[in-house]
């Protein structure tokens, strides 16, 4: 795919949803789609194989995140890693405590993950963040009770792309547990899979007890993802039926998908600092082109604690899916927030969070930026943006007349 904004092309803004799969990546995937086909749990030659591919994809993670191979658990995906999380640690310490703790702003694989709970009987809080979707670490702090199992915050948010304070978070979460004796709970977790790729993911300099990651945020395949869980953290399986990954997740492993999750995460990794440098500088004139060309539009997340790749608006009187379809229609692909809820008519509950009302949450949109995304595919969609943004205002004002009218 193209993303020169020539006629016929396709400028593609929605990296933060998926990205393509790096050719390096498939290349290494390729055998384990043909002769490489056998089940990693068989004991002959070619299965022991299969084996070791898993093996050396775990060690490339465990490499990444500064752990050893033996805390890293793979799933079918971020949300199942998630899902892994929040219920196995439940279900596991239940006897020990029935409270959780999670930010306002969760993907929703955290936040009904979270419901589940609650409705098994567990207390759910909800900590606040503010205006610029950074949490409010105090008041975290104060939701700790003897009975908190889990805290989870993501390290940064999907939508807006607020970076989260994880360091300091779990610093004073430590505090706390000093302070009461030295306890082991409550123990953290932190989403990462939008910060692979652009932040340090070196989970004892973080500090965090279980991080999330999966693949096709960086240029790997889709269908598998990771948890990462420290050795001493009990987790009950939530899929049974099998001894795969020490017991913790059952069903016989996709050798190809994880050789191409640690091939693509070891990529990323090393070009983190120069790629994250590039799309900075993009991101930023990006931001200052459209904020000058469309002055009620307002900027959300924080303007400097936010991902390197991550553009998202807000412009009142407009629908954000009625911009999609137009600048779709011009061969440029965005979207409106997180691709999982992508056909969610509700207000984003992110942008809630943040103080934003239903008339600016729904006119909202996401770019986010990427590997192919050059200079000349931005200055195209400034050109074309306020045209767009111009049409649909006149459209939403004649309709407000003539609503008017009817009364």
């Amino acid at each position: 795919m193209s993303n020169t904004a020539e006629s016929a092309k396709t400028i593609y803004l929605d990296y933060a949803a998926t990205t393509p799969t790096d050719p390096e990546v498939l290349k290494a995937m390729l055998p384990y789609f043909g002769l490489e086909y056998s089940n990693a749990s068989s004991m002959h030659s070619s299965g022991r194989r299969a084996g070791q591919a898993i093996a050396a994809a775990r060690f490339e993670i465990a490499q990444v995140l500064r752990c050893d191979p033996s805390e890293i658990i793979f799933t079918g995906s971020g949300t199942e890693s998630d899902n892994l999380a929040l219920l196995g640690i439940a279900h596991a310490y239940k006897s020990e405590g029935d409270h959780v703790i999670i930010s306002s702003i969760e993907h929703k694989a955290v936040t009904e993950s979270a419901q589940r709970l609650r409705e098994e009987g567990f207390d759910v809080s909800i900590a606040p963040v503010a205006a610029d979707g950074l949490i409010d670490v105090p008041a975290l702090i104060a939701l700790i009770t003897e009975k908190t199992i889990l805290i989870s915050v993501m390290y940064a948010n999907n939508e807006i792309g607020t970076m989260q304070p994880i360091q300091e978070i779990v610093s004073k979460i430590q505090s706390w547990k000093s302070s009461r004796g030295n306890r082991v709970m409550p123990f953290f977790h932190t989403d990462a899979c939008q910060a692979a790729g652009a932040l340090p993911l070196d989970v004892k300099k973080l500090g965090v007890d279980l991080m999330t990651i999966n693949s096709s945020k960086i240029y790997g395949p889709k269908g598998v993802g990771a948890l990462f869980k420290k050795k001493a953290v009990k987790l009950k399986p939530i899929i049974v039926g099998g001894e795969q990954e020490k017991n913790q997740r059952a069903g016989t492993e996709n050798i190809a998908l994880i050789v191409g999750f640690g091939e693509a995460l070891k990529r990323a990794d090393s070009l983190r600092l120069s790629e994250s440098r590039r799309l900075i500088l993009l991101r930023d004139y990006f931001i200052k082109g459209l904020l000058a060309k469309i002055p009620n539009a307002i900027l959300n997340g924080h303007p400097k604690l936010r991902l390197p790749n991550n553009v998202h608006i807000s412009i009142p009187n407009i629908e954000g899916e009625s911009i999609l379809l137009m600048l779709d229609k011009l061969g440029i692909e965005a979207s409106t927030g997180s691709a999982c809820s992508a056909y969610d008519l509700r207000p984003s509950h992110v942008l809630m969070a943040i103080g934003q009302t239903a008339e600016f949450a729904h006119g909202s949109i996401r770019f986010s930026l990427g590997k192919a995304t050059t200079k000349k595919d931005i200055d195209y969609v400034l050109s074309v943006f306020p045209g767009i943004v111009a049409r649909l205002s006149s459209i939403s004002a004649l309709t407000t007349k003539r609503n008017e009218k009817k009364y």
